[in-house]
């Protein structure tokens, strides 16, 4: 279990369509935390950083700028980044209203829905971060994703930031029941025919089935240290298959476009939790797999039917390398 301390999380939406939008709800709160001296912490995307900076003038100052990239990449190295920050600032006795503009954007070609994985993460904040203290505000434009999105914004914020104030979302839903009913999401298809296809039976069999892996990977473009990424993710779900589940494992590996996609089915049939992989482990007894998976795949998805379990990991080129070029 965590040792973090329990509390109530301030989870703010603020649902945008317009600059001038951002200019009437935001600008004033952020210049009453100017004038309060109260620490502030924005990490927007460019064109909303330009309006904020241009309404607040000389107030700008007095608000911290975030870099995007420092936080942004994969969806589980965003929250596991973002409650790093959190919970520093926590140990030093501060409190930060972080305010911040999800860098996800609906795209209906791309082979997995990564603004529905990531509201998952969303609906988490609201028990992982809940200890530390920092409200938290969201600023989601419509402009950029339908209405069934921004419904689901809504039903993981408690409150909504509106033009007639700061208000109750009636529809907000805790976490663990927005993730029991997306936990066991459809998945697309499989192609009939995969990259590689093979078998674990044994923990023994794990060494020869990196090497596939890795090799797959940089045949496909992935830097040496991305592959390993790649590896590493798809042999903690396979060693947790081959532990939990019925052997064989079966893994198999394709690509769409520039996305690497790895499967893992065993034959356990046992559910996994819906919240399996989004709590981080608290210690020496708690499982690490998953999480260390969802770290390092930018989505996966988990689904149990017909006594077959399934986990899918998706790697897209431009994500994985992301912080690969930030920290080099």
């Amino acid at each position: 279990m965590s040792t973090d301390a329990p509390g109530r999380f301030d989870h703010a939406a603020l649902i945008v369509d317009s600059d001038d939008t951002v200019e009437r709800l935001l600008v004033p709160v952020l210049r009453r935390h100017v004038a309060a001296r109260q620490n502030v912490l924005v990490i927007v995307n460019p064109g909303t950083e330009h309006v904020l900076r241009t309404r607040l003038g000389p107030d700008a100052d007095g608000v911290e700028w975030g870099v995007a990239d420092a936080f942004y990449g994969r969806l589980g190295f965003a929250f596991a980044g973002f409650r790093h920050y959190l919970r520093a600032q926590h140990a030093q006795g501060r409190t930060v209203h972080v305010i911040a503009e999800p860098d996800v954007a609906t795209d209906l070609e791309a082979p997995v829905d990564r603004v529905a994985a990531y509201l998952s993460y969303e609906a988490m904040c609201n028990d992982v971060y809940a200890g530390y203290g920092c409200p938290v505000t969201c600023i989601w434009d419509s402009r950029r994703h339908p209405t069934l999105v921004i419904e689901g914004v809504r039903s993981i914020h408690d409150h909504e930031l509106t033009a007639e104030g700061r208000r109750e979302n009636r529809t907000f839903v805790p976490a663990a029941e927005y993730l029991s009913g997306r936990a066991e999401v459809a998945m697309s298809p499989e192609p009939d025919v995969s990259d590689l296809d093979f078998a674990v039976t044994g923990l023994g069999e794990l060494t020869g089935c990196r090497v596939g892996l890795w090799a797959w990977a940089v045949e496909f473009g992935f830097a040496d240290a991305a592959a390993d990424q790649v590896t590493s993710a798809a042999n903690e779900v396979i060693t947790n298959g081959l532990r939990h589940g019925r052997p064989p494992v079966r893994v198999r590996a394709w690509h769409h476009d520039k996305t690497l996609i790895v499967q893992i089915d065993d034959h356990g049939g046992r559910a996994l939790p819906a919240d399996a992989g989004y709590r981080p482990p608290g210690g020496p007894g708690d499982g690490i797999g998953l999480w260390l998976a969802r770290q390092l795949a930018d989505v996966l998805l988990t689904r149990t039917a017909a006594g077959r379990t399934s986990v899918r990991l998706y790697f897209p080129y431009a994500v994985t390398h992301r912080e690969l070029d930030v920290h080099a």
